[in-house]
Parts: C-alpha cells; sequence; structure tokens
C-alpha cells in the first residue's frame, strides 16, 4: 500500500484496526506479525519507480526497504500507537527465537498488527446490534434481490420462493463480489467489479504451528506474491493467492493452487514437510476489487469506493454500489455510505459508531481481575462451573451471559460428536442466530468447518438439532445433510 502511494487507506486502516481493537475486544487480537528477509539491499531502486508508478513490475524487498517502510507504518498510528513498535533481529537473533527459519535469511523483522478470527460471527454480532437498536430494522436471511424497474425491486426467499415487491427509496447494494450480478438483476447493467481470487489451506502440521513461535510469518514468495503462514487456534492457515476471476460462484481452491501454498513454506521453513493429507480445511474468498487492465493483480488498489447511479428511465431510486473495501477498514466505508444514504433521505446524522462497542465487546472486562470478576458474577447467576463459562467468554465475548443462562435454565448434554459444544448452546444459536442450514452453524456462527472438525457424524448430529427445532420432516432433514455434505466435499476438501 505504501509503494503503491495508498497513504490514505494506510492510515484509515490504522485507523479502524485500533477501533476494532477496542470496540470488539472478544474478536479483535493483536497479531505480531514477523517477516523473514533474504537481502538487505533488494528492492531499493523498485520501490521508487512503483510509488511514482513508473513500473508495476515487483522485485523482493530487502531488509533496508522493508525497513523503510515499517518506520512509515509507526508513523501512521501517531498518537494511536496501542501496541510497540517493529523492531528488527539480525540473523543469529533470529534464528535462535525460531530455529527452523531459513539459514540463508539476513534478518527479521516484527511489527504488529491484528486479526479477526472470527469475522463470520461479528457479521452476526452487527446484524442483532443493528436489530435491537431498531425495531423496524429487518435482516432477512436467505434472501435474494431478483428483480426491479421502476419504483420496486422484487426480492426472492431461496428457502420458500415466495417473492416480495419492495418500493425503497435509496438501494445500497453492499454484494461484494457479487455486486455487478445483483445490479444486472435489479435493472441495471454495472461492470464495477474485477475479483480476484483468494485460496487458502488450513494444515494440521503441530511442528509448522510450533515453528511459528505464535507469530504470522508473512513473506515474499519466490515469484513475488506477498503470503503468510499464521498460527490459527491450535491449526496453521496457509495462503494465499490472487488470480482474476469472473464469476465469484466459481471461486475453489484448484490443485494448482494447493500445490503452490504447500511449496510456499518451504521458502522460510525448508525442513519442515507438509502434506496435502495434513490440509484439514480448504477456502476461496474474492476479493471485490474495481474493475481494472492492470496486468499484475497485487497492483489494483484495496481502496474502497461508492459507485452511485442516480434515478433514471429504469429505476425511480438512486443505487449505490459499495466497491472495494476489507474487514479492516468496514466501518469507516459503512460510514461513508450511511452519509451519502442520508443525504438522499434528507436526514442528518444522529448517531456516531467510532466508539460504539460490537456484540460481546459491550462492557468487556480489559484484565485478568475484571474478568475473573465477571465470571464469578455469571456463575452465581448460573452455577455453571467457572471453566466452563471462560470457554463461553472465549467464544463470545460478554454475550457469554445471556447464553450461560439459557444453558442452565434446562437439562444440557455435550454433543456426541462436537463434546466444545452443548446442545443447549446450539439450541440457542437456532433460536437467536437466523440459523437454517446445517452449514450456517458449521461455517458461519462457528470454527466448527474452519479447524476442521466436520464429520458426516457431526453434520447428522447437528442436523437433526436443527431440524427438531425448525420443524422439518424426514426429508428435509435428509436434503439439508446431503446440500451439506456436497457443499463441504466441493467446496472445501471434506473426504
Amino acid at each position: 500500500y505504501l509503494e503503491n502511494a495508498e497513504f490514505r487507506l494506510v492510515r484509515e486502516a490504522l485507523h479502524e484496526r485500533n477501533l476494532m481493537l477496542k470496540n470488539a475486544p472478544h474478536y479483535a487480537k493483536p497479531l505480531p506479525t514477523t517477516i523473514p528477509i533474504f537481502k538487505w539491499w533488494s528492492g531499493l531502486f523498485n520501490a521508487p519507480l512503483k510509488f511514482l508508478n513508473l513500473t508495476e513490475k515487483p522485485a523482493e524487498r530487502g531488509g533496508v526497504v522493508i525497513k523503510l517502510g515499517l518506520m512509515m507504518y509507526d508513523a501512521f498510528t501517531g498518537s494511536q500507537q496501542t501496541m510497540p513498535f517493529h523492531k528488527v533481529y539480525g540473523r543469529d537473533a533470529s534464528l535462535k527465537l525460531r530455529p527452523q527459519l531459513s539459514q540463508d535469511i539476513v534478518c527479521t523483522a516484527t511489527y504488529y498488527d491484528a486479526w479477526m478470527p472470527y469475522p463470520e460471527r461479528i457479521v452476526i454480532e452487527l446484524i442483532q446490534d443493528a436489530e435491537t437498536a431498531n425495531e423496524q430494522a429487518m435482516a432477512l436471511n436467505y434472501m435474494r434481490a431478483s428483480a426491479g424497474s421502476g419504483d420496486t425491486v422484487t426480492v426472492t426467499d431461496d428457502l420458500t420462493g415466495t417473492e416480495y415487491h419492495l418500493k425503497p427509496k435509496v438501494v445500497i447494494n453492499a454484494a461484494g463480489p457479487w455486486i455487478d450480478f445483483v445490479n444486472d438483476a435489479i435493472g441495471e447493467k454495472t461492470r464495477f467489479i474485477g475479483g480476484t481470487k483468494g485460496s487458502h489451506l488450513i494444515l494440521d502440521n503441530p511442528e509448522l504451528h510450533t515453528a511459528t513461535a505464535g507469530h504470522e510469518i508473512f513473506f515474499e514468495n519466490n515469484d513475488g506474491r506477498i503470503v503468510l503462514i499464521l498460527p490459527y487456534l491450535g491449526r496453521v492457515m496457509v495462503g494465499t493467492t490472487d488470480i482474476r476471476i469472473d464469476d465469484p460462484e466459481q471461486a475453489n481452491c484448484t490443485d494448482d493452487e494447493i500445490d503452490y501454498m504447500l511449496k510456499l513454506v518451504s521458502r522460510v521453513f525448508p525442513n519442515i514437510r507438509v502434506h496435502a493429507d495434513q490440509i484439514v480445511f480448504k477456502f476461496s474468498g474474492v476479493r471485490p476489487l474495481p474493475a481494472s487492465d492492470k496486468s499484475l493483480t497485487g497492483t489494483i488498489s484495496r481502496d474502497h469506493s461508492i459507485r452511485s447511479t442516480p434515478p433514471g428511465e429504469k429505476l425511480a431510486f438512486p443505487v449505490h454500489s459499495l466497491v472495494g473495501g476489507k474487514w479492516t477498514t468496514w466501518r469507516a466505508f459503512s460510514a461513508q455510505t450511511a452519509e451519502v444514504a442520508l443525504t438522499d433521505l434528507g436526514k442528518k446524522r444522529q448517531v456516531h459508531t467510532e466508539r460504539m462497542p460490537i456484540g460481546g465487546g459491550e462492557n468487556y472486562p480489559m484484565n485478568d481481575a475484571d474478568r475473573d470478576y465477571w465470571l464469578q458474577q455469571v456463575q452465581h447467576k448460573t452455577e455453571l462451573p467457572l471453566d466452563y463459562l471462560q470457554h463461553l467468554f472465549e467464544r463470545y465475548g460478554t454475550n457469554a451471559a445471556p447464553i450461560a443462562e439459557f444453558i442452565s435454565a434446562d437439562n444440557d448434554a455435550p454433543l456426541t460428536t462436537l463434546p466444545d459444544y452443548s446442545q443447549r448452546e446450539i439450541l440457542y444459536l437456532i433460536q437467536n442466530e437466523k440459523i437454517q442450514r446445517t452449514s450456517d452453524f458449521l461455517l458461519r456462527r462457528s470454527l466448527v468447518g474452519m479447524l476442521g472438525y466436520t464429520t458426516p457424524e457431526a453434520i447428522a448430529e447437528v442436523a437433526a438439532l436443527l431440524g427438531k427445532t425448525l420443524g422439518w420432516d424426514a426429508a428435509m432433514l435428509q436434503t439439508d445433510i446431503a446440500r451439506t455434505h456436497e457443499l463441504f466435499q466441493n467446496k472445501h476438501g471434506l473426504r
């Protein structure tokens, strides 16, 4: 970003990252990140050429360029510095900290960022917060914009096939890589998105997990692509690719990508062997980047913008399409979009979100003493064991309190296939988090799928709980189980 002169984006991203650490401390965590460096002077001339937009060609960044970049990175945090500044370690010190690192390094650099191990849970908590803030707010799951003309948009319930005809004053298209598909469906032909696919692997490789020493390992692969090795709740995430793709529905992690990601590990940990049979989960996402004719996907801007289509002959209302963006800057992008919509509606903002806690981040205890006191208060109400409450707290933040009260209100038992979860915990999620399919729980309300704990038996057990709660008959239950098997086999590599 700095090489591409995207200073505003860097400043905004760091500001928003720090807000996330404060507003969602249960789901946003500090992330120490280490960069293995193989040369001192490489890229010294290429970096300014990229900055001046005189070349797109990547060149390996050496220690001097990375040091300058990290100094700028620290400077951008300014008075908001919430984590330590970067440090550079010589070769001997680096190998002492991580003996498995390549002997070819000249040094390493460590800086602090943040990560969100539960991004889908942040989504659901934002939805819940919105519905709590205003009873007129409605978040409808499995609803698709299917047609539009004049003053009307038709949305279709994909679970029942029922159509609803809405007469909006403003439409905000936040469909990410599906933006152009949604606009086409409602009658606006656009080509705003030039998506790129990013695939990742989740590995069960304890040796690699230990070798990271708790840090994300962030480096340039042999082809110049920035890649990562991330310790991920007992597993290891490896990624990522950056491949142009037109239809996000076709995003799959291919055999070539798997081979690429398995091989990149040897760039920094040459003596650790990773194998395809250690893959417990694979996934692909599509970055909603702006359409671009740049030859290298890595040079396409990661900034965000609002592309507005005014009312016209086809549609009687404005459509605002949200192009680009990423998790780090979601709140700022949302605030900017809200200002545009408020202007359309002739209204003024009454609430600001910069200091607004998110979900289980509200009243979150920020030190051990406060956490212990919070847990004791919940235990007094529920009589659940402290270690179990600690487990719920790590999973849900302060939202663990109402979940614990629900669990303690009736007889409960752990799942046979997923003993980390109990029947009443999942029942609470079904009743309160819009779960309609087994895959909703496995992939979007928990990390069961991501961490590779999904088995045919687990699918059947969760589906039975869901079916009983939602009143499914035997055919509906079998349809859901078959759909879940197909999804995990085709998209995520479940054998």
